[in-house]
């Protein structure tokens, strides 16, 4: 049995409740935006949901030579909290743990790196209204 086969036999199969979660569709459906948004300009992408013990990367990619770890935020409306408000401290320590792990994996400690946000409004029938926060926040390691 080869792989092709296997991914034929699972796309057949229901998927729990879990993965048809609305809040779960919003941020795939955002992170989907997002890496649209970043290729258009330039970005190469290198790993989408990048999970490690120590957390998760939603984006990571090449802007010339620097890696860019982007967190991204998705509403569907804009009338809570600005999603790049919303990235607590606690997770930011998470996101940076995760970006060392990356780096170590790849042994590119060196490299020059930075942390981006990308909020994402997806309104029902708009197209999304994407906003790039470029060094959003400092990692404590640089």
């Amino acid at each position: 049995m080869n792989f092709a086969s296997i991914r034929k036999r699972l796309r057949g199969l229901s998927w729990p409740a879990r993965h048809r979660d609305p809040r779960l569709l919003l941020g795939r459906r955002g992170e989907r935006a997002a890496a649209r948004y970043l290729k258009r300009r330039r970005y190469r992408v290198l790993a989408r949901n990048y999970r490690c013990s120590a957390g998760e990367i939603d984006l990571i990619l090449a802007d010339h030579d620097t890696l860019v770890f982007v967190e991204v935020k998705t509403r569907s409306s804009d009338q809570a909290q600005e999603p790049h408000e919303a990235l607590r401290p606690a997770q930011q320590r998470r996101i940076e743990q995760a970006a060392r792990c990356f780096l170590m994996e790849r042994s590119a400690q060196n490299r020059p790196c930075r942390f981006d946000v990308v909020t994402v409004l997806l309104k029902d029938g708009g197209s999304p209204r994407v906003e790039h926060f470029e060094d959003a926040f400092r990692s404590r390691y640089s």
